[in-house]
Formats: structure tokens, sequence, C-alpha cells
């Protein structure tokens, strides 16, 4: 979870190929209408990103298996709406400085949310805090890097025990430690 550009999808994937999950990208259950919307520099309202939360959340529900998303949830609020659907989530929160989100954004020449609108993501992030379950990642941090908190995090919370590409796995996620 994070604003555009933090290298949430980056993560995501790499997470997703090193457990043999399934992956959901966010930016995939957003209705056309949100796409125009922001692509024009309109930012979404609360009310649009109702059914974006929703049709991610059934998605969650639907998989037999666990399934990693990448999905911005900058407020409270949203990360509660998908855990109506799955209460057992874990939200990795990639942290990126306002003017590192700028750089990247500004590079991008492949995606619908133009950098006016980072402002706007910046207002509207309210970071996860307890007695929320998050691990805090320094977005800075190679993608391996991130990948290896995560995965110690995971590791950290024994109490479901899971299979990940033949290996062993277990979490439980209650702590919340911020790990940089």
């Amino acid at each position: 979870m994070g604003p555009s550009g933090c290298g949430k999808s980056t993560l995501a994937r790499a997470l997703a190929a090193y457990g043999g999950w399934p992956m959901l990208e966010g930016d995939d259950h957003h209705p056309p209408r949100n796409k125009a919307k922001l692509a024009r520099g309109v930012p979404l309202t609360e009310q649009d990103r109702v059914p974006f939360l929703d049709s991610i959340g059934r998605s969650i529900r639907a998989s037999a298996r666990p399934v990693v998303v990448s999905c911005s949830a900058l407020r409270r609020a949203h990360r509660e709406q998908l855990r109506r659907y799955a209460r057992d989530i874990l939200f990795a929160w990639v942290d990126v400085p306002a003017d590192e989100l700028d750089r990247r954004i500004r590079r991008r020449s492949d995606h619908f949310m133009p950098p006016s609108l980072l402002g706007d993501q910046l207002e509207t992030l309210e970071p996860p805090a307890r007695p929320e379950r998050f691990v805090r990642i320094d977005g800075r941090l190679s993608t391996a890097d991130q990948l290896r908190v995560v995965l110690s995090h995971l590791e950290s919370c024994p109490r479901r025990r899971g299979r990940a590409a033949g290996r062993s796995v277990s979490w439980n996620c209650r702590q919340q430690p911020v790990i940089r």
C-alpha cells in the first residue's frame, strides 16, 4: 500500500513470485470512469473509491490461497473496507519521501496517474498505525531488500502455517514492528 510511484506493484510482483501466490494489481480494478477521471488530473472522491475497493475485496475473498495485492489503500477506512472481505490482511506500507515519489512519477510514461495528483494522494494518505496490522518498508531500498523485510516480518509472526513455492511459511502478524 502507498501512494502512486512508491513501488508497491514491483514489491507485490516480487512477493507473489517468491511465494508462488497469485497477484492482484489494484489498478486493474478501477472502473473505466475512475481511470478516465485520474487521467484528466481529477482526484478520486471517496465515492469513486468504494467500487474499486469492493472489487479488490471480492477478488481477495474469492481466492482459495493467499493472494498478494497492490493497492493504494491510502486511508484507514480503505484498509478497513478491504478487511471486511478478509480479516487476515497484513499491509506492507511502502514509504517513500514526497520528492522521490515526484521524481519517479515524472519518469513514468505508461501510467494513467499524472504527476499533478501526487499532492492529493499525499494529503489523502493516513499512514497505518497501531492497532492496524502492517509493516513499514523503506521504499528507497532495493526490491530484494524490501522483499526480505516483508518475509522477515512474516516469519516473525508464527501462528498460521502455509506453503509457499515448496517452502514452509508461518505468519500471524499481530505485531506491528517498523522495519527499515
